[in-house]
């Protein structure tokens, strides 16, 4: 089975709003196996446009996982959160190990 990366460039807009967002987060993660590999942190881009703010990248051990994680009842109030205070942009992908 093949891990998966939820990976979602964010640009903060309401940046309290971002933190109760940021708190709360981490244990719907963690209910369906996900870790957080990148959480902001410096970008150096080297091709393309350059993400708009901070990147976050969450490993799940299966790609059905990370899917469930994102359409969970859980989460699905702190998306609605971040989709208000933030501009982002999120896509799911295949590992290949």
């Amino acid at each position: 089975m093949h891990s998966a990366y939820l990976i979602v460039e964010i640009e903060v807009k309401d940046s309290q709003a971002y933190k109760a967002y940021t708190a709360a987060t981490p244990a719907v993660v963690a209910k369906y196996g996900g870790e957080f590999i990148v959480r902001g942190g410096r970008v150096d881009t080297r091709e393309g446009a350059a993400p708009a703010g901070r990147v976050v990248v969450i490993r799940f051990p299966s790609y059905e996982k990370a899917r469930a994680f994102y359409d969970c009842e859980d989460y699905a109030a702190l998306l609605a959160l971040r989709l208000s205070i933030t501009d982002s942009r999120a896509f799911i992908v295949e590992g290949a190990d």
